[in-house]
């Protein structure tokens, strides 16, 4: 997934994933929807201050996201807007934890991936 969309951005856009980040899809979507649409430095201060667990992982991808757009394709990133992110859910490890009177208790520990495109806005033509 990544290559094929690695392929399909722009030149004004760059490109990160985290896989398999050991917590549900449904607590990092919290987290993402605060910071989608905003500027990624505006982005970064805000999951350092953020009191979810799903923020530290987030953050990492996004400063991945904006390291990507700064050496591969010399962006500024003062500029960059965390334009697209989304969070897939990834494969949930099943098991069991034995209970009283011969019967279990079943266990779930669900992952999920991140998946940030930030790109530099485009230019505003202004009215003369």
């Amino acid at each position: 997934m990544a290559q094929k969309l690695a392929s399909k951005l722009d030149s004004n856009e760059a490109f990160a994933s985290m896989r398999y980040v050991g917590m549900s899809a449904q607590k990092v979507r919290l987290v993402v929807d605060l910071v989608r649409g905003k500027k990624a430095v505006d982005a970064l201060t805000l999951l350092r201050f953020t009191p979810k667990a799903a923020a530290e992982p987030v953050s990492k991808v996004i400063a991945s996201a904006v390291a990507n757009a700064t050496e591969n394709k010399q962006l500024n990133p003062n500029d960059l807007v965390v334009s697209r992110i989304w969070v897939d859910g990834g494969p949930t490890r099943q098991w069991r934890r034995f209970a009283a009177r011969g019967r279990f208790r079943p266990l779930q520990r669900k992952s999920c991936h991140i998946n940030v495109v930030v790109s530099e806005p485009a230019e505003e033509t202004s009215k003369e």
